[in-house]
C-alpha cells in the first residue's frame, strides 16, 4: 500500500511540476517573441490557462493528502478522543458527498463539451473540464482512506485531525520531507555501491 501511495504521490508531483514548467516556458517564450521578434504563439495564453487550471486542481489533491487545506479546529481540539473520531468521520462524509457532486457535475459538463473546441488551441474543452473528474476521484480515495484510518487505526486520529499552525510549521514539514527523501536517496546509493 505504501508503494502505491508513493507512486501516486510521485506521479502527482511530476504532473504538477510539468504543468508549471510548460506554462512558464510558454508564457516566457511568448513574451520574448512579442518584444524581440514582434510575433508570438497564438495559442500560448490559452494553453497556459488550461495548464494553470490543471495545476491548481492537482495541487488540491496533494494538499488534501498532506492535510494542508484550511480548516477550523477550535472545537475539535476541545473534544475527547471518541467525539473527535465522530466529528472527523462526519466531516469527511460531508466532504465525500461534495466530491460526489463535483464528480457528477464534472462528468456531465465533460460529456456535453466533448465536441466543443477551444478557439486558439483547438483542444476539446472536455480536457479542461475532465480535471474535475480526476480531482473528485483522487480526493475521494484520500477521504475514504482517512475515514478507514480513523475507524481502524487508533493512533492516527491525532495525526489526521492536526492542523498546521503557521507558515513556519508548513515550511518545517516540507523541510523534514525533503530531508527524508535525501536520506533515502543516500541509503539507496550506498546500497548500490555494495
Amino acid at each position: 500500500m505504501k508503494k502505491l501511495s508513493k507512486l501516486a504521490n510521485d506521479i502527482l508531483n511530476v504532473l504538477m511540476a510539468l504543468t508549471l514548467a510548460i506554462m512558464c516556458i510558454l508564457v516566457f517564450g511568448n513574451v520574448v517573441l512579442r518584444y524581440v521578434f514582434n510575433s508570438g504563439i497564438t495559442w500560448s495564453e490559452e494553453m497556459s490557462r488550461f495548464l494553470f487550471i490543471w495545476m491548481v486542481f492537482l495541487g488540491a489533491i496533494g494538499a488534501l493528502r498532506d492535510n494542508d487545506h484550511l480548516g477550523v479546529d477550535i472545537l475539535l481540539r476541545k473534544l475527547p478522543l471518541g467525539a473527535k473520531r465522530v466529528v472527523f468521520i462526519l466531516s469527511n462524509l460531508i466532504v465525500l458527498y461534495v466530491l460526489w457532486l463535483l464528480l457528477d457535475g464534472s462528468w456531465k459538463i465533460t460529456i456535453s463539451n466533448l465536441h466543443s473546441t477551444a478557439p486558439a488551441t483547438g483542444l476539446p474543452l472536455a480536457y479542461v473540464y475532465g480535471i474535475g473528474i480526476i480531482v473528485s476521484i483522487g480526493m475521494g480515495i484520500i477521504v475514504l482512506f482517512n475515514i478507514y484510518r480513523a475507524l481502524f487505526q487508533i493512533n492516527t486520529l491525532e495525526e489526521l485531525t492536526r492542523m498546521k499552525e503557521s507558515e513556519d510549521e508548513i515550511i518545517q514539514a516540507v523541510h523534514e520531507e525533503i530531508m527524508e527523501l535525501h536520506h533515502g536517496q543516500k541509503q539507496g546509493a550506498a546500497g548500490g555501491e555494495r
